[in-house]
């Protein structure tokens, strides 16, 4: 005998279908809520610091020409050995082109949250890892004694405002700046004027610790 089977309701078949629906929009949210979780654990820099707003920047980010990069890495005499220092790092295009033309270890500072994952996600771009460390600091609370070369791109005043800080770097560093000098309080071992591509002036300056401070300015 034919074994007789009955026909399952329309109604709990759908049922079964809504349940399976149910089922599968649980874990699209179990799913979306991982996501989430994993996007809200916070970012942080090569020294393991959250990475959050500290305070506001005291200038915008301008970049500095790779020309100019180029030849304030020449100026200051840039060696494998050399640590470098740069304050204010941007896009930290002056830590990776040290780093890839020199070999040297570099630290690029930024206060800037947005400079600082831009610049991280850079060295990872050109695989500098091994020699670039990027921070989020405020440039002024720095210890400095551990660079040989510090590159800086700020305005006059907070190069003036740095000058406690690099009284206390160690003989022979090298202090380089672009555009922007410590008129009336530190005079420039050496300066030069460079115009770039696109037909733009800049004036590098240079220092070499002991800082030549003016004896107006004691």
């Amino acid at each position: 005998m034919t074994p007789h089977f009955r026909s399952l309701p329309d109604c709990f078949i759908g049922r079964v279908f809504a349940g399976s629906r149910a089922v599968l929009v649980l874990c699209l949210v179990l799913a979306l809520c991982g996501c989430g979780w994993r996007s809200s654990k916070p970012v942080v820099d090569n020294a393991d610091r959250e990475i959050h707003e500290i305070r506001s920047p005291d200038i915008h980010f301008v970049p500095t020409p790779f020309e100019v990069v180029e030849k304030m890495l020449e100026m200051a005499d840039v060696q494998k050995g050399d640590v470098l220092y740069d304050l204010g790092c941007g896009d930290g295009r002056i830590v990776i082109t040290a780093a890839r033309k020199y070999g040297c270890t570099c630290v690029g500072y930024d206060i800037d949250p947005e400079r600082v994952i831009q610049s991280m996600e850079n060295v990872k771009k050109y695989k500098v890892e091994d020699r670039v460390r990027i921070e989020q600091r405020d440039v002024f609370e720095l210890d400095l004694s551990g660079a040989d070369v510090i590159t800086i791109y700020l305005l006059e005043s907070l190069n003036v405002k740095l000058i406690p800080q690099l009284e206390k770097v160690k003989p022979g560093t090298r202090i380089v700046s672009h555009d922007f000098a410590m008129r009336g309080v530190v005079t420039p071992d050496r300066s030069v004027s460079l115009t770039t591509g696109d037909n733009n002036h800049h004036t590098i300056h240079m220092w070499v610790a002991p800082l030549k401070k003016n004896r107006a300015s004691e």
